[in-house]
Parts: structure tokens; sequence; C-alpha cells
């Protein structure tokens, strides 16, 4: 059976890295986070473009490496723009049937409280961030799955694991 790559977008604290985490030993794959990637470069991030750019190809780097060694692996990232999204299939060099975008959606309010809660947390991203993220964040245009994280339980990312195991 072919090795999967598991795309999961979404703007800051809707969730992406819990459905990332839930899901990852359902599906026997490694999360490649990175916001996790970036703490790891860098100390202090900018957050600018070229630190952004090393970041996502550092993760691509690492996703070959994992695809090549027969390994699942999950990509936990914003992935803001549909340009990025294609990409990465494309550096990839992915047949459709092996990678699965998930897109993670979360009403706002609870984004807020989520992003009001954060501690020893990776991520540095807060509810202006959020708001400037969700200016420029493009849909997702090719078939993927939408997830509303608002009340995700156990049984729901075993129900998403079923769904991308039933597609291979």
């Amino acid at each position: 059976m072919s090795v999967m790559i598991i795309i999961i977008c979404g703007l800051p604290g809707v969730g992406k890295t819990t459905v990332a985490k839930g899901l990852a030993p359902l599906i026997n794959a490694v999360v490649l986070a990175t916001d996790k990637i970036r703490k790891e470069l860098f100390s202090k991030p900018m957050y600018g473009q070229r630190e952004r750019r090393l970041i996502y190809d550092v993760m691509i780097l690492m996703a070959k490496y994992l695809d090549k060694a027969g390994i699942n692996c999950i990509l936990d990232a914003t992935f803001t723009r549909e340009r990025s999204r294609r990409e990465i299939k494309k550096k990839l060099g992915l047949a459709s049937k092996d990678i699965h975008i998930i897109e993670c959606i979360c009403p706002e309010d609870i984004v807020l409280s989520r992003l009001r809660q954060r501690k020893q947390d990776y991520s540095d991203a807060d509810f202006s961030v959020y708001r400037k993220m969700k200016r420029i964040y493009e849909p997702v245009k090719v078939e993927h799955m939408t997830v509303d994280t608002s009340m995700l339980s156990k049984t729901d990312i075993r129900s998403i694991a079923t769904k991308i195991l039933k597609r291979r």
C-alpha cells in the first residue's frame, strides 16, 4: 500500500494540531508541524517571508524523506494560500490518491477563547495574528475534507481516519 501525506490547514486556533495529534496514531503517521519546526530553528522567530519559506522548505524536505521511507505523515500548517497547497503536492511528486487535505474550521468566538488559553505552546499566534491571516486565507478549491473542530471528539477523529483510509 502506498504512503499517505495528509495536509491539515486552517487559521490559527482552529484545532489543526489537535486533529493532527489525534489522527497520527490511527493512521500510523508522523506529524510535521510548522510551529514546532519554527521553534526548533529559531529561538526568537521573526515571522518574515524568508523565515516562513525556510520552515515550509524544511517541512517539505522532511516529508520527502518520510515518504521515501514508507512512513505516512501529517503536515500541520496554516497553508493560507491555494498556491502553497498545490506547491506541496508538486514538490512531493504525489499522486492525488496519496495526498489528502483536511481543512479545519471553527467559530471565531471559540478560536478567541482557545488563543487566550494557550500556554507553553509552540504557536505564538494570538487573535491579531488570526485576524490578519483570516484576511489573506484562500478557500481550499481541490477535493478535501472540512472538519468543524468546535465540538471535536475522539469518535470524530476516528471517523476522519476511516474516511481517509477508505480513499486509498
